[in-house]
């Protein structure tokens, strides 16, 4: 690596805490500043990153890149009446806080995504989802910036092309910048407690409130309190959520696992035809939790999750690693593969020749 004394050290700047700098870093404040900073980028043919929370990035240990991170903040109500309220919300806002402000005013949708980390802007790339609720059920509209044409786009749902934890964003990846997001709430409660932890801490809440019907706000203190139960804190142990996605596999396989493993955590899912399984619980009958190679390691309470267990001096490769020898212990065990979430950043990042 060369010297980093006069590069930018993006460690507290993405939640797995990974060694990594940049040659340079732009933060956009307001969207005038959008178009300029592209065209300049373009003319200059400057290689370029997207890092806005970082929460779900996996950086290189050097970035022969600009990094642009979308750092634009406020709210704005579009529509509202007696059931609904459409809210426009910019990118660089938090998005815990918005779930907390949200619910807090009555407006809900977004109580099963509290304690996700992240800014707002990246919600829609990884189509975030949580105890049966996936934001693109919310999600109106999004208006993005195509950095390949240099033009403003208005993408409805359909637009986005959400799947599990995928959309157009992800597939197009360094393409689109996001600027804001629309989402449309409602004012009448009608709460998700399809998981049965949910279901029973949130109905603990509610009769310490003396209450007999569980709220938004009760399934939302219940996902709080389990999510602070299992999951660390990035602050004092760095990881980026769940690292791996849980697999969705045929029915037909399904059967076949089901008949090897009783046991087995799954998901019925739509399609009659595909079941969703549980990867933290692969992992850790793999043998897996609290495992790995160091630094990294899954959690002790989370096996879906990654723990760097020596923040700013891990590396990507370090991540690697653990990752593959995950995917192959998992794939041994149950010939299943398990695939990241993360979006993984080559040291180039994005060039206006690949566009």
């Amino acid at each position: 690596m060369s010297d980093n004394t006069n590069m930018i050290n993006l460690c507290e700047l993405n939640t797995m805490a990974l060694q990594s700098f940049a040659k340079e870093r732009i933060c956009l404040t307001n969207l005038d500043e959008v178009l300029s900073t592209f065209t300049h980028l373009k003319e200059k043919q400057q290689k370029f990153i997207i890092l806005s929370g970082g929460s779900n990035t996996i950086l290189p240990p050097e970035l022969n890149a600009c990094v642009i991170s979308p750092t634009l903040f406020g709210q704005k109500i579009l529509y509202e009446d007696d059931n609904l309220v459409t809210l426009e919300v910019m990118a660089g806002e938090n998005w815990h806080e918005l779930v907390i402000d949200t619910v807090t005013k009555g407006w809900y949708g977004l109580e099963n995504l509290a304690l996700i980390p992240g800014w707002v802007g990246a919600c829609p790339v990884q189509n975030i989802g949580a105890y049966g609720v996936q934001v693109e059920d919310v999600i109106l509209q999004v208006t993005a910036f195509h950095i390949p044409t240099l033009t403003w786009h208005l993408l409805c749902k359909q637009d986005c092309q959400f799947g599990y934890r995928d959309s157009l964003f992800k597939h197009e990846e360094g393409e689109w910048l996001i600027t804001s997001v629309v989402f449309q709430l409602k004012k009448n409660p009608v709460v998700n407690v399809k998981y049965a932890d949910v279901a029973s801490v949130a109905q603990q809440l509610a009769k310490q409130a003396g209450r007999n019907t569980i709220t938004p706000i009760d399934v939302m203190q219940a996902i709080i309190q389990i999510r602070q139960s299992k999951l660390p804190d990035t602050k004092e142990l760095p990881n980026c959520g769940s690292f791996f996605k849980n697999p969705v596999i045929s029915r037909a396989k399904f059967d076949e696992l089901l008949e090897k493993f009783p046991n087995i955590i799954y998901y019925n899912l739509p399609d009659p035809n595909m079941v969703k399984l549980a990867g933290g619980w692969l992992i850790e009958q793999a043998g897996l939790k609290g495992k790995g190679i160091e630094p990294i390691f899954t959690h002790s309470k989370q096996a879906l999750v990654l723990t760097n267990h020596r923040p700013c001096q891990a590396s990507q490769a370090d991540i690697q690693r653990t990752m593959q020898w995950i995917i192959s212990q998992v794939q041994e065990k149950f010939s299943v593969t398990l695939e990241p979430e993360p979006v993984w950043i080559e040291k180039d990042g994005y060039t206006w020749q690949n566009h």
